[in-house]
């Protein structure tokens, strides 16, 4: 078994306008990728929108600053994700092609191994 980091993209001003019925289909979307994983979800979150971002990146002498906002100027950001255990990529992307994201216009899905290190 594998673990895989399903990030999830989208454009947060399609998000925050979506309709009740969008909203329904999103949310019926994460349901059945619950339901069909079952315990192979290891963790899942929805993200703050990127304007709460903290961004830490070197100065011209070396030393690390903080910055507000994302790291890129980007209409999609990570709006959310979720760690699964999965027996390959087959299985985590029909697990994540469940995700309304995966389907809309304005998102999309990214499926990444995680590498383990030990």
């Amino acid at each position: 078994m594998a673990k895989y980091l399903v990030l999830i993209y989208g454009d947060e001003r399609e998000w925050d306008s979506m309709s009740a019925s969008g909203r329904q289909q999103l949310a019926e979307g994460h349901r059945a990728l619950v339901a069909a994983a079952g315990g192979a979800v290891l963790d899942t979150h929805e993200l703050e929108p990127a304007s709460t971002a903290t961004t830490l990146r070197t100065d011209a002498a070396g030393r690390p600053t903080t910055t507000d906002g994302p790291f890129l100027e980007t209409k999609e950001a990570v709006g959310g994700y979720y760690l699964i255990e999965a027996s390959g990529l087959d299985e985590v992307t029909g697990l994540a092609s469940k995700l309304y994201e995966a389907t809309a216009g304005h998102s999309g899905v990214e499926i990444r191994p995680v590498v383990e290190r030990g």
